[in-house]
Order: structure tokens, then sequence, then C-alpha cells
């Protein structure tokens, strides 16, 4: 089966172009030297690699419009962004291109470009899938890596593939009792689902309260009892600040690496202005204020976890606060300073965090608006619990059958 690799860490095969978007790794013609547990396990599936898939510089926005690689347009309209940072990712599966390709999330980075490019994406579990062997802990635990498909089948046989430990990794989770795959068709019983639908600190689109709202009525028809309800953090509390603090940290460290490993420094002239300034930030962060970020967050992910042993087993959110938006609206500008990364996070206000969390989410596209852009849904489930989202997603593909709507350019 042919597939694409991300062109961010993770998707990492040696002696293949590495460029992580970015003009000063093109320019130096980098290939990676490594090959990460995850390809490793997609090779040995079956799939063969064709290519690899344009992100955004250094992966850090909402948007795939990089200054090395270009803008990747959304197949239901090319006016429109496809998301990021696994943009080319799903914007190739949606396409026809390839029916599953290598995707990564560490804000809402496969989820978001599956809600715009109307595909399945699922963020596993924290631990559920091995970061390694170069990577141990990222951005504070925020980052996980799988695929996008055009199937919740698809989807499960690749969990099936890839998931479980590898030597050395930092955290650790049970496994499944069974394989994912037996999970299609299941019964998950009559399950008790809260809806989410507003934000108290970002505006949602009329499209994105609709999408979210026509989903837990379809739940509803399937037996499942459906009422307003949600951890009251996701709704309101700030999280910006914290995980810009960890990704600053992080992303200082990373460009200091790519010096090393270019052999000079890096500079403002060699990436775009908003990526300078979070890795001017970074370096002036200390552990203190890192470790006081971590804390926070950890004291989030508690009282976010909490609402599930209350007796819900789902979530339902929308994907995203906004429809797709037009391409350029989400690039940076010099003139203003971080606006694009901040309105990246406002976009990503109900992906962030289950980023957080830990916890599985997925985007399903069970949603058009009038102009016939995908609206994603995402559902959230308890840790561990990629079974339950996987049985309930797989109801709900039965029920809106989203594989009959294609975008004309569909191959």
């Amino acid at each position: 089966m042919p597939f694409l690799l991300k062109d961010l860490a993770g998707g990492n095969r040696a002696g293949d172009p590495h460029h992580w978007g970015t003009r000063f790794l093109r320019d130096a013609d980098h290939c990676a030297t490594t090959t990460s547990y995850l390809v490793e396990k997609f090779e040995a599936a079956g799939l063969v690699v064709v290519g690899r898939t344009n992100v955004p510089e250094l992966g850090a926005w909402a948007t795939t419009e990089s200054q090395a690689y270009g803008p990747c347009r959304s197949p239901w309209n090319p006016d429109h962004a496809s998301g990021g940072s696994s943009g080319g990712a799903a914007a190739a599966v949606a396409a026809g291109i390839v029916p599953i390709a290598h995707a990564s999330d560490g804000g809402g980075s496969i989820r978001n470009p599956a809600s715009q490019c109307g595909v399945v994406g699922l963020k596993p579990s924290r631990a559920r899938i091995s970061l390694g062997p170069d990577i141990g802990d990222m951005w504070g635990g925020m980052t996980f890596e799988f695929i996008v498909s055009r199937s919740v089948r698809d989807t499960a046989a690749m969990l099936d593939a890839v998931q479980g430990p590898m030597p050395g990794d930092p955290y650790g989770i049970a496994p499944p009792e069974r394989p994912y795959s037996d999970e299609l068709g299941a019964d998950p019983g009559s399950l008790r689902v809260g809806v989410l639908s507003h934000h108290d600190q970002v505006p949602l689109h009329p499209d994105c309260v609709e999408a979210a709202a026509s989903v837990g009525r379809v739940l509803e028809g399937l037996g499942h009892h459906v009422e307003a309800s949600h951890p009251t953090e996701v709704a309101g509390s700030p999280l910006l600040s914290h995980t810009l603090t960890i990704i600053a940290s992080a992303q200082a460290r990373g460009v200091e690496d790519f010096g090393q490993l270019l052999g000079r420094e890096l500079g403002p002239e060699d990436m775009d202005s908003d990526n300078w300034a979070v890795t001017e930030m970074g370096r002036q962060m200390n552990a203190a204020q890192y470790l006081g970020a971590v804390q926070a967050l950890q004291t989030y992910q508690r009282k976010v976890a909490a609402w599930w042993t209350e007796g819900f087993d789902l979530l339902v959110t929308p994907t995203l606060t906004a429809p797709p938006p037009r391409i350029g609206e989400m690039v940076p500008d010099e003139a203003k300073p971080l606006d694009a990364f901040m309105r990246s996070g406002g976009l990503l206000a109900f992906t962030l965090p289950f980023n957080v969390t830990g916890q599985p989410a997925v985007s399903l596209p069970l949603h058009w608006n009038e102009a016939g852009l995908p609206i994603g849904v995402q559902l959230i489930a308890a840790m561990g619990r990629e079974d339950l989202l996987l049985r309930v997603a797989s109801q709900l593909e039965r029920e809106v059958e989203w594989s009959e709507r294609l975008p004309r350019i569909h191959l």
C-alpha cells in the first residue's frame, strides 16, 4: 500500500530528506540518519513509502504554509487551507493520492487537518505509540504520532499494527484487551455522552456549534444518553501561556540542535518571524518557569480527567472553533509578532486540552457547511479507551456514511 511520511520528527527514515518545513534544512539537503520505531512498524506492516508530506515550518502552526515549500491547499476548495501541522498528510488522503498517511499531533495537528480536509484523525492515548528511539518526551508529553485515513476500519487496522511499547519509553499504558479491529461493529452499549459547544474565551462559529449539536442528536438516536455537560476547565481555563512556555523552551533547544548539525548559529533570517520570536522566548526561559508550567498542566490534567469518573463515557466537541481558514489568513506577520501563533491557539481551543491530558481523541468528518467545507467533530474518551472511541466512531460512520462524500479532485 502506498504511504506518505510527514516531514517532522517521528517521520524520519534513514537516508530520506528530512527538512521540518524549513529553508535551512532544505538548502543543506539534510537527510535523516536514523529511522523511528514507528516508521519501522509502518514498513513491517507492508506500507511502501512513496514520498513525504508538506508541513509548516518547524511544525509550529495550525496551517501548512511554509516559506520553504509554500501553501498546502484544501482538496475541497483550494482557496482554503488544509490545516497543520499534518496538512500535507490530510490533503493527500482527502484527494485520494494515498489511502492513509503518517501524521503527528502536538496541539491538534492530527485532528485539525482531519477536520479541515474531511478525513478521520485519531490522536491515541499517551504512550500508545512509541516516539523512539530519538525522542522520549517531547513538549512535556504533549506530542503524539499516528495517521490520518478515510475510514474507521483503516484507522483501527493501523493502530493494531503500530501500537505497543518499545525499549526505553518514558511512559507506559495498559495494552488493549483485544485487537482494535475487533471493536468495529461491536455494540458499545448505551453510553453517557456530554456535549460541549461553547467556549468561555474563544468565540465559536455557528457552523461548528451546529456540527457538535447534530452529532449529539445522532448519538441520541442511536440510544445513547446525551446531555450538555463537560469538564469545566476545557471550556474556560487558559492553557496557552503554560503551553507556550513548554513549546518555546523545546523549540529553543531544537534550534540549537539544528545549528550544531549545520555547523553554524541559526538567526532570524533562517525562519519566519513568529518562529524566531518563539525561539528567542525559549532562550529566555529558566528551569523554574519550565517546571512551573509543567506543574500547572499536570494540575489541569487531573481536573479534566476527573469528569470521566463521574459516570460519563464520551465528550463531544467541535474539532475546531471555526471552519477552514482561507490561504494566508494564519501565516506569521512581522508587523504583528506572535499574532498567528495565538490565533492558531484559538482555533485549537478544543484539541489542545487533550494533548495536555494525554487522552485519546478522534476527529470525524460528520458535517459540511453550506459552502461545502468539512467541519469535523471531536470525540474524547478516558485514558486508554481507544476501543470505545472506535466502537462509537464505527457506529457514526455507518449512520452518516461520510465515505460517499468526496472532493471533486479525489482521484
